[in-house]
């Protein structure tokens, strides 16, 4: 079984890769080989069997080409532009979110081998003039520029697999929080900055009102939650191969109280509250309140709180002293 993972260089694409090392197995078959691409050459993994690290530009059709052989069994795109990102850069959003998810579906479709697929989406797919609670089978109404990208990555995932050139499966993620790492571009990135940072005793900005409520996963979570959506069965899909990805509601003041039930008062007093007009721009155009029927049916699951969220930073991610 040989995997590969673009995006591998980015959070989740190194945690995914680690845990898969550990396992050793997917989709009932031995491992034998993971490959991590990226834009820039992704940090080497350990494991008992070969990890390739490689670049791949995923707007490039001759770089995917050279990066999905016949022999890949799964490939998961993570691989992205964020979401203020794109929003600020309209052209580039369209050429790697869009263009990008289109070339890596025709190569596996020129593969003739029917590759499995797992596409990460975004909740950014839901806005606008649709009513509460968003449920698989809303209307995609995106709202921004990344997630009109990503509806369209979407479409195309069921549509090739309908089609039978691959076996795709597509995940719209919660916020994934809390990340290590530095803040990115994406508009949602102050939601595990205004944790992280104090955690790691610095201070952080935080530009929306502590009533903001928004829908969260644990990036341990997140990565457990898309090994087992790799092993879903093709029958158990259905005629849309996109559900979002179970998650948990929270505000802001509820991250914070979560912090400080684990770690004390302390890191709050780090917080900074400052006004981000474009910021509530684009996150108070994704809807939140969402029900995750599908996938919790499949198998897949959320936190049980924030509290394991921070957690789990601590364990998996707190830089040492």
């Amino acid at each position: 079984m040989k995997v590969l993972i673009l995006g591998g260089g980015g959070v989740i694409g190194q945690k995914l890769a680690q845990s898969l090392a550990l396992r050793g197995e997917l989709r009932g078959k031995e491992l034998t080989k993971i490959v991590l691409a990226d834009i820039v050459t992704p940090a080497p993994v350990s494991a008992p069997f070969p990890v390739e690290t490689t670049t791949c530009d995923i707007a490039n059709p001759a770089s995917v080409t050279a990066c999905i052989d016949a022999d890949t069994d799964v490939i998961y795109v993570l691989a992205a532009i964020v979401s203020s990102h794109a929003e600020e850069d309209f052209d580039l959003g369209y050429k790697i979110n869009m263009t990008g998810t289109i070339n890596v579906l025709e190569r596996a479709r020129a593969l003739g081998t029917k590759p499995v697929v797992v596409f990460t989406s975004s909740l950014a797919v839901f806005g606008g003039e649709v009513p509460d609670p968003i449920v698989d089978h809303t209307l995609l109404n995106p709202q921004s520029s990344y997630g009109t990208q990503k509806a369209i990555g979407e479409l195309l995932l069921t549509d090739y697999s309908r089609k039978g050139f691959i076996d795709g499966r597509g995940f719209r993620l919660p916020t994934i929080s809390v990340r290590p790492g530095k803040p990115n571009r994406a508009a949602s990135s102050f939601m595990s900055s205004i944790l992280r940072e104090p955690l790691n005793g610095q201070e952080a900005v935080c530009p929306v009102e502590e009533d903001f409520l928004h829908y969260y996963l644990s990036p341990r979570k997140c990565v457990e939650n898309l090994i087992k959506g790799a092993e879903l069965a093709e029958e158990d899909l259905g005629q849309n191969r996109n559900m979002m990805m179970p998650g948990k509601i929270w505000s802001v003041r509820q991250l914070i109280d979560a912090m400080t039930a684990v770690v004390g008062l302390e890191p709050a007093k780090l917080i900074r509250w400052e006004a981000d007009a474009a910021i509530q721009y684009i996150v108070k155009g994704w809807r939140f309140d969402q029900a995750p029927k599908k996938s919790i049916k499949l198998g897949l699951t959320a936190d049980d709180s924030f509290e394991d969220n921070i957690r789990y930073y601590l364990e998996d991610d707190k830089p040492s002293a």
